[in-house]
């Protein structure tokens, strides 16, 4: 699926493209399934901080095996099941990617759902369990926000597997109900009304210790009213639309901590490309979640697929929010 200029989902086009060329340090994979995620949306419509280049194929997040190595490739061989992280290029019967972002692929899942550990679950992984950010341990309070989209389904998984007791908040039966099934201890419906006089009530009055935020806006402003003394919150995105202007008072008064979080940082994705001198921290956050998929803990979910032809309906489902967890393209 190429993109020829800035637009809607439905702007790209299927078409037939030279092989991308294999470059040091990278493996060539034949792709069989690729994520769909509202920041592709953001690429997809030069909304994003990086702009690739034109004519270029979205997609960030795929899963696949290897089908040729460069000469100083070290890691992975031939007929590798894995999932990678790209630059772009994932919309694609064929990607290429940096070993270094490049993962096996846990054997109890699919294709489709080895997907979410691409981003979704490295990002809350990082957030909750990364010294730098929340540093969540067991025993502690944890409320998720948006906790039946990836990145917060991700939260609460992982939240649980550290031994937290997780408040999730999600829009609508259906969702407040898959929230509850991937382990969270409480759920907030926030189209009743106000989270914050719930979650104050679950803890006591005490508050929690650690917000998980994809959202942003109001959500984040009444999260800093319902947090214990010395707790910490992590704005991962702003899915509201809204970026909140944070009341240093608050801060102030209850010794609170606001850390934000970019993910791609780590993957090559900003201005300073810290992918290789990250390399070993993000491998090692990666064998965590393979270790925890493989024990049960983490169990990732991919709502519906669709082909490479129907990915701007996928983009669609995302983005009015029809989704549970992830949509993904599967490849023929």
């Amino acid at each position: 699926m190429i993109c020829h200029q800035w637009g809607p989902p439905e702007s790209l086009r299927l078409e037939d493209v030279e092989r991308p060329r294999l470059g040091a340090g990278q493996v060539r994979i034949a792709v069989r399934a690729a994520g769909v995620s509202f920041g592709t949306s953001l690429v997809i419509a030069g909304k994003y901080q990086r702009k690739p280049p034109f004519p270029f194929a979205p997609g960030t997040e795929i899963s696949g095996t290897v089908i040729e190595t460069a000469p100083d490739a070290k890691t992975f061989r031939v007929g590798d099941a894995v999932y990678a992280v790209l630059d772009w290029g994932g919309f694609a019967e064929e990607a290429v990617a940096y070993e270094v972002t490049v993962f096996p692929k846990p054997p109890s899942l699919d294709w489709a759902r080895a997907i979410p550990l691409s981003t979704s679950y490295p990002t809350a992984g990082a957030a909750l369990l990364w010294s730098r950010f929340m540093d969540l341990k067991a025993g502690e309070w944890l409320l998720v926000h948006a906790a039946a989209g990836g990145v917060g389904m991700a939260a609460v998984e992982i939240g649980k597997a550290i031994g937290a007791k997780v408040i999730a908040t999600a829009g609508g039966p259906d969702k407040c109900t898959f929230a509850r099934a991937h382990g969270a201890d409480h759920v907030v419906d926030y189209r009743a009304g106000e989270f914050r006089d719930d979650v104050l009530r679950i803890t006591d009055g005490r508050g929690v210790d650690a917000v998980f935020d994809p959202v942003g806006g109001d959500v984040f402003n009444q999260s800093l009213r319902c947090m214990a003394p010395e707790a910490r919150i992590c704005p991962i995105g702003f899915a509201s639309g809204a970026i909140p202007s944070i009341p240093a008072n608050i801060l102030l008064v209850k010794n609170l901590t606001v850390v934000g979080l970019n993910l791609g940082y780590y993957l090559g994705w900003s201005p300073h490309d810290a992918r290789f001198e990250q390399a070993a921290r993000m491998a090692t956050l990666h064998q965590r979640l393979y270790d925890e998929v493989e024990a049960g803990n983490l169990r990732p979910h991919v709502d519906r697929t669709f082909t490479l032809d129907e990915m701007p309906a996928a983009m669609r489902a995302v983005l009015d929010r029809q989704v549970l967890g992830r949509v993904a393209i599967v490849m023929d």
